[in-house]
């Protein structure tokens, strides 16, 4: 797909589709009404008529009109007047990007970037515009035996004023494009079943993806690797499995040597059983997305690349499955972790802070910046925020803030929960140092409590994707590539 800023005047544009907005109560855009004005009150007749309500996502196509340069003009409703939203522009652009790819148009101007979405910048719009439609383009293909066919529509052409700075809107497109490129990736590892995407998969794409980008450099770790360094909790996980664990450094090196990275560790459980505390039959088909954490350091690793980031950044992955059998965890089982800490299994479905907990303590070396783990990591994030909101939860508020803005300024939501002192006790074990659940209540907070017992000497934040990695059953089933834009946009905060 191919974006181009236009700041050529409305009325001269040649295409297979001219793309204007209307709102509810019959009223339109600056370049609704200018292209109604050309074509002898058309629009305004569609209005009175009904056809189009202006409601958010209603779209209408009219073909070869007379006075219109364009061969179709799409009308696409965007709510009230100066009210949109950013969830509301998302889903007109989506709508208008799936009316688009019915109509037989192969290239098409767009002047959506002309309506207010909550005074959000013409940069923002113009780059979630070219995020939103790379991501309603989104297929899953790989395990099918037929594939969906291409895009119809290869060029979007975006009309902006002529006093814009269109060298601003060109890195702004260009951001939106590699966003999107990276929640594809993303999204693809994350829908991958668990026979295709195994920890030696995720290996192997680390790898191609350190060949694909100079600035790139893939270290491997192997089960001896680990067992040397003492990661006996991580491999502890990998024991009811025949698939060996793997652990996965990408160095994105964008900066000066002296410059301290940014780490982030992404939990790369590539199926979780839920180990010998066997998780119930109904929906276990979506434990291959244990592993979205890890899909979102690919994704964002790939937009750094892309984008050509001046920043050192290093995406680390301990990748493993979690399965029943002779070999597996047990609850009860005392385990020693690579900071030489001992954990008592609890429960043995809480073993993705038992393999991040061991790459945290690994991270250590890279005397990080600020390090932020991504992980599908409890079912209790759901009860607490929904399937709408990651939760935060950090060490360090300077990092939690940093995270909260760039949720803000990428429309990727994320909400701070506490790790107060007071939760640290439900931690508390008879037999080892701490146990790996800290009972029924607090279940996100005590899970960071238990990563926070490693990271003591970083600036740390968590991030629990648990609600917001993918979405469940039905058509719309799959990875949705979050928190990909939360993660770019904190970097590019940071430039």
């Amino acid at each position: 797909m191919q974006y181009l800023i236009n700041q050529s005047v409305l009325n001269t544009n040649k295409s297979d589709c001219l793309v204007v907005a209307l709102f509810e109560k019959g009223r339109m855009s600056p370049s609704a009404e200018a292209v109604d004005t050309q074509i002898g009150g058309i629009i305004r007749r569609m209005l009175n008529q009904g056809d189009i309500d202006g409601k958010v996502g209603s779209t209408l196509i009219l073909h070869e009109i007379d006075g219109l340069a364009s061969k179709r003009l799409l009308l696409v409703g965007c709510g009230k007047q100066d009210e949109t939203t950013e969830r509301q522009f998302d889903t007109l652009i989506s709508a208008t990007i799936k009316a688009l790819n019915t109509s037989g148009a192969d290239d098409a101007i767009s002047a959506l970037a002309e309506i207010n979405v909550n005074n959000r910048s013409l940069a923002w719009k113009i780059r979630q515009i070219v995020a939103t439609t790379d991501n309603t383009f989104y297929r899953y293909t790989q395990t099918k035996s037929s594939k969906d066919s291409a895009p119809a529509i290869t060029s979007l052409s975006l009309l902006v004023d002529s006093a814009a700075n269109k060298t601003e809107l060109d890195i702004a497109a260009k951001q939106g494009q590699a966003i999107a490129n990276g929640m594809s990736l993303a999204r693809n590892l994350g829908d991958l079943p668990g026979n295709i995407c195994t920890p030696t998969y995720l290996a192997n794409k680390a790898v191609e993806l350190g060949k694909k980008h100079e600035k790139i450099n893939t270290t491997i770790l192997d089960e001896a690797d680990m067992a040397e360094l003492g990661m006996h909790s991580l491999l502890s996980v990998s024991r009811g499995s025949r698939e060996p664990a793997k652990f996965i450094i990408m160095n994105y090196q964008g900066a000066g040597n002296n410059d301290k990275p940014v780490v982030f560790v992404g939990k790369g459980l590539t199926f979780d059983a839920g180990g010998i505390s066997l998780k119930p039959a109904p929906g276990m088909d979506e434990m291959k997305y244990d592993m979205c954490g890890s899909a979102s350091v690919f994704g964002t690793l790939s937009a750094c690349a892309e984008l050509d980031l001046p920043i050192n950044v290093i995406g680390v992955v301990p990748s493993s499955e979690n399965l029943p059998d002779g070999d597996a965890n047990k609850p009860g089982d005392v385990v020693t972790s690579m900071a030489g800490k001992t954990i008592e299994i609890l429960n043995t479905d809480a073993e993705g802070r038992l393999i991040l907990c061991d790459a945290l303590t690994y991270s250590e070396r890279f005397e990080p910046a600020a390090i932020i783990d991504i992980a599908t990591l409890t079912g209790a994030i759901i009860v607490a925020l929904g399937h709408q909101t990651t939760g935060l939860m950090a060490n360090n508020q300077a990092i939690a803030d940093e995270i909260l803005a760039a949720s803000t300024d990428s429309n990727d939501k994320a909400w701070q929960l506490p790790i107060w002192d007071e939760y640290q006790p439900q931690l508390d074990s008879n037999f080892a140092d701490m146990g790996n659940i800290g009972g029924k209540g607090a279940g996100s907070i005590t899970a960071a409590c238990f990563l926070s017992r490693f990271t003591e000497n970083m600036n740390w934040a968590h991030l629990d994707i648990a609600g917001t990695a993918w979405k469940s059953g039905g058509k719309d089933k799959g990875a949705t590539g979050r928190p990909v834009p939360l993660l770019v946009q904190f970097l590019l905060n940071r430039i």
